[in-house]
């Protein structure tokens, strides 16, 4: 007798503009397009544009004026409520 497991593993991606909006580290969907379009996002030390793809594990940064926040992913989610979305990423 011969037991079989398969094990299937799911790598969620999102695009970098919602990702923001979603985890509400930038308030505006588009807002976020364009902090992404100035070159004001990175993921992993590379800059990138709006349609970028984050995933678990990722880490993020987005200048704001004279500030860096930068965070670790933890969750990637289509939708979460406004309490819970602080839960989606690990400030650095």
């Amino acid at each position: 007798m011969s037991i079989s497991i398969i094990i299937a593993v799911y790598y969620i991606h999102m695009r970098i503009d919602k990702y923001l909006k979603v985890a509400r580290i930038i308030k505006r969907r588009t807002v976020a397009k364009e902090a992404c379009d100035l070159g004001r996002v990175s993921i992993n030390g590379r800059l990138v544009k709006a349609g970028a793809e984050v995933g678990v594990g990722d880490e993020i940064e987005v200048r704001f004026g004279n500030s860096v926040f930068r965070a670790r992913i933890l969750e990637v989610k289509e939708s979460v409520r406004k309490d819970d979305a602080s839960e989606m990423y690990q400030a650095l």
